[in-house]
């Protein structure tokens, strides 16, 4: 049973919301809400398309779907899970969450207590969101309603951290509700929960967790590409570098998807609002956003070494989701690496055994293939490192290139160096 007797709405089931409704809902019956009529119906079909969660978890949960915003009357505590995405202008954009706030607010009653998890920069759970919510409900925020924050963990795709199994961090505007908050979220979490200061607390937290991720990749991009121009091998540098006890084990590699290549926006935008010039943190977001064209680049520099016309080249990209074994393309640099090839004239063909060729179609006008109907190649891209790539090895890379013969660059660094086939080239990230 949920402590207090607390009845769970979730609002917004995608990669984050949907774990978080199906671990309540082992304590309780829980209302999972989301405005797409679609997902509500693949879900109550048993199916989740983010691959978060299986058919059989999803058939076993007390779970009651609905897109119906009045069936959210009937909880008392609300968590808000919806996507905080950035804009064309690398700004942040607040929309869906604003949207998922005013329509919470017209159906919040006195009592009730709204966390919000979705990542946002520091303020803007009270200075935003409460606002709306006493604008639309009437009521009085920390009065007639209590609000909480408590910053998403999740990392789709992974199977060893589960929501259950990371410590959460939780906050609210008064310590009486900050228990309560701690006590119905450490019913689920048996990573234990922390007490943050503040909700400003709680809600910087989860930006610098994927900040200085991106900054410390950010840094191995860069030496990759200084490495690159001196002809040594990083892999070979941090392999030697790891042998000190207090050496950080990142790597190079793309930064795309929802958070790690998001988070670090929120809060240049905030530290710009009051009149700070943040320099290190763009520098890294940079980085790492340069890197799609930087390995498209080297494609191009493998072409025209093999004296191989561009117009006539023909480039297989293996994995175009942002990262491996999950189906979503949001924000992924692997789309980067193809738009750019083909802008270059370069004939690209891309296999990617999770994404969906609907969605990559629709979104970006990219035509999937199935393997098997990928053609020889002059050079071959294993973006992505996919279960079915590293298991394959070189016995599914190197019967896609001309008869065994051109490029491969391999971003991942999953290939065996000691087992290159044929005459074969291998350029690693």
């Amino acid at each position: 049973m949920i402590p207090h007797n607390r009845k769970i709405a979730v609002m917004g089931l995608g990669y984050v919301g949907l774990p978080v409704a199906v671990a309540f809902s082992k304590f309780g019956k829980v209302i999972g809400f989301d405005i797409n009529e679609t997902r509500i119906s693949k879900l109550n079909q048993g199916i989740d398309e983010t691959l978060e969660v299986s058919s059989h978890e999803l058939t076993d949960t007390d779970i009651e779907f609905t897109s119906n915003i009045q069936k959210l009357t009937e909880a008392d505590f609300y968590i808000v899970a919806v996507p905080t995405p950035v804009d064309e202008s690398k700004r942040p954009d607040l929309s869906l969450l604003m949207h998922a706030t005013s329509l919470l607010g017209a159906v919040i009653s006195k009592g009730d207590i709204v966390v919000y998890e979705s990542t946002v920069y520091p303020g803007a759970t009270e200075e935003e969101c409460i606002p709306v919510l006493e604008s639309e409900s009437g009521l009085i925020a920390g009065t007639d309603f209590q609000v909480g924050y408590s910053p998403e963990r999740i990392n789709p795709g992974d199977k060893d951290h589960s929501f259950a199994t990371i410590k959460k961090v939780v906050s609210a505007q008064q310590t009486q509700t900050l228990d309560i908050i701690a006590e119905v979220y450490g019913a689920v979490i048996t990573a234990g929960v922390f007490k943050a200061a503040s909700i400003k607390v709680a809600e910087a937290s989860k930006i610098i967790e994927n900040t200085q991720r991106d900054l410390n990749i950010a840094l191995m991009n860069e030496l990759a590409v200084i490495f690159d121009k001196m002809d040594i091998d990083t892999g070979d540098v941090l392999e030697a570098a790891a042998t000190k006890w207090n050496f950080l084990p990142f790597k190079p590699g793309l930064v795309g998807g929802h958070c790690i290549g998001v988070d670090p926006y929120y809060l240049t935008y905030k530290a710009e609002s009051i009149g700070y010039a943040p320099e290190v943190i763009l520098a890294g977001r940079r980085i790492n956003d340069g890197m799609a064209e930087y390995i498209s680049r080297l494609v191009i520099k493998n072409l025209t070494e093999n004296d191989i016309d561009i117009s006539d080249s023909i480039v297989t990209v293996l994995g175009i989701t942002f990262k491996e074994n999950v189906p979503d393309v949001r924000n992924s640099k692997n789309i980067d690496i193809v738009q750019f090839l083909q802008d270059e004239g370069v004939r690209v063909q891309v296999y990617d055994p999770f994404a969906s060729k609907e969605d990559i179609h629709e979104r970006y006008g990219i035509h999937l293939l199935e393997k098997q109907a990928l053609v020889p190649s002059d050079v071959s891209v294993l973006a992505v490192a996919h279960t079915e790539f590293e298991e394959q090895g070189w016995g599914g890379i190197a019967p896609l290139l001309n008869q065994n013969m051109g490029v491969v660059i391999d971003v991942q660094r999953i290939l065996d160096r000691s087992a290159i086939p044929g005459n074969i080239k291998l350029v690693r990230l």
